[in-house]
């Protein structure tokens, strides 16, 4: 272990903060303005599709950057090692952003978002699997430098909209997105010159394929190419050959995956009774966090459209109303740390936080209904109803969030640890991918609808979550 140096961590720390923060920064910042970019480029001519439809592609790029990340795992534990592949999404990142600040139109659109996609599934788990090859297992100081990792993650994000967005606004689309690139090029500058400070066995794969291993996968990479290339030829000989059919595949894709996974491990042979009852807690736990995602993940889009239309935005962009998500995280994080040590074995057990969780969640949608209610849906409101939905959302997220990585660890079956792993990060995927659906219904004319009855469905699962709690609580057999 080297000489801790960077706020009482190892000094390595200090690099992947930076690379991470500015990661987030490119990635929050491109997110902050891309549906308006859109909005844009349909209103020049440039992307023939509605502004509904826009929507859904917010939704499912978020889905399919969930997705990404089990992919990026696995070439960093079988090909390449955490390190060079960390630096090689970064790499694709910035060619993403660079492609956005190039004025392309919808070749651009749709080559960034593929290159951001691939590239943040091969940066972003592996960023925290570096943080984690820093400590020992014991190590007491392990959970306090996650802690400020996660801090660096929300500092960028919270940087980046008010940059990106002020950008945007003075000098157009194409700066602010070159804005983005520069920051994961800062990203990679900072990575690279501090590389040498990392555990050297992140150089190489922990589980290098294997020369009688190659075959076979070449075989399964085979057969999945060529049932996706059959999919897609099936679509375009049923007429499906459009942006929304993309879509609603990507849609069922991030919906079957999870399902085929609970599958498999509760049919698996390879588990006792004692963890298929765990799986079994925890699929009312994951189709909770999926609810709450689908919620959650409408900041960007659904409030980033009320922000546009229904704020009167003349004095700043509407841009940094995308600062208030992780500004409230950095405000909540330290309350709640304080506020579990203190009630140590006496807080509320996992499911009890997750239907505290949906409820607030629900009433960030329920605070929404209240301005087009009071002052109907053609006026300009204020934008504190914004801040109050906001400030409601991401106490959920406290509850839910760190919560759901601890479960999950807690629950996983030995023979499956990776694979649920993976399932807690689906839930994301699953949430956003439902969302291109969703978001669809949304408009002013009909938002108090809308967000009452979204609103109102996920206060109604969080209450029925709270009196299912005690029957999980006993499947998950003394696991708090």
């Amino acid at each position: 272990m080297e000489e801790k140096k960077f706020l009482g961590q190892p000094r390595a720390l200090s690099t992947l903060f930076m690379t991470e923060m500015w990661e987030r920064f490119s990635y929050y910042g491109m997110r902050a303005i891309l549906l308006y970019y859109m909005w844009h480029l349909i209103s020049t001519g440039d992307l023939n599709i509605s502004r509904t439809t826009a929507a859904s592609i917010m939704a499912i790029y978020a889905s399919m950057v969930y997705l990404s990340g089990a992919v990026g795992g696995y070439i960093a534990d079988r090909i390449l090692g955490a390190r060079r592949t960390v630096f090689w999404g970064g790499v694709l990142i910035m060619l993403g952003h660079i492609a956005l600040a190039m004025p392309f139109g919808a070749s651009a659109l749709f080559s960034s978002i593929a290159l951001i996609i691939i590239g943040t599934g091969l940066l972003k788990p592996n960023v925290s699997s570096l943080v984690g090859s820093l400590y020992k297992p014991n190590d007491a100081s392990r959970d306090a430098g996650f802690s400020i990792f996660v801090f660096g993650i929300n500092l960028g994000a919270f940087i980046a909209p008010l940059l990106v967005g002020a950008t945007q606004e003075a000098a157009g689309y194409h700066v602010a997105f070159g804005l983005a690139a520069v920051g994961m090029f800062f990203g990679l500058l900072q990575y690279h010159f501090g590389g040498k400070r990392l555990n050297k066995d992140t150089n190489y794969p922990t589980d290098p394929i294997q020369s009688e291993e190659i075959k076979p996968l070449i075989v399964r990479i085979t057969i999945g190419v060529v049932l996706l290339v059959l999919v897609v030829a099936w679509m375009f000989m049923m007429g499906w050959n459009d942006v929304e059919a993309f879509i609603r595949l990507m849609t069922i894709i991030a919906v079957i995956i999870p399902v085929s996974y609970f599958v498999t491990m509760t049919t698996s042979k390879k588990i006792t009774k004692e963890e298929r009852s765990h799986v079994w807690a925890y699929l009312p736990l994951f189709l909770a966090a999926v609810l709450f995602w689908a919620i959650e993940e409408q900041g960007s889009i659904v409030l980033a459209t009320f922000a546009a239309e229904r704020i009167d935005t003349s004095w700043f962009p509407a841009a940094w109303f995308q600062s208030l998500n992780p500004l409230f995280i950095m405000l909540y994080t330290p309350f709640f740390a304080w506020l579990w040590t203190k009630w140590r074995k006496n807080q509320p057990s996992s499911p009890t936080k997750f239907a505290l969780g949906l409820m607030f969640a629900g009433a960030s949608f329920l605070l929404m209904t209240l301005p087009g209610t009071l002052f109907g849906t053609d006026v300009k409101v204020s934008p504190l109803w914004l801040v109050g939905s906001w400030a409601l959302v991401i106490i959920g997220e406290m509850l839910i969030s760190p919560v759901g990585l601890s479960v999950t660890t807690k629950l996983a079956p030995k023979a499956f640890m990776s694979q649920m792993m993976s399932m807690w990060f689906l839930a994301a995927a699953a949430g956003s991918a439902l969302n291109a659906e969703l978001v669809t219904l949304y408009n002013p004319a009909n938002e108090v609808q809308y967000f009452f009855w979204f609103g109102s469905a996920s206060v109604a699962v969080g209450v029925i979550l709270l009196f299912l709690s005690r029957y999980i609580q006993r499947l998950m057999l003394g696991i708090k």
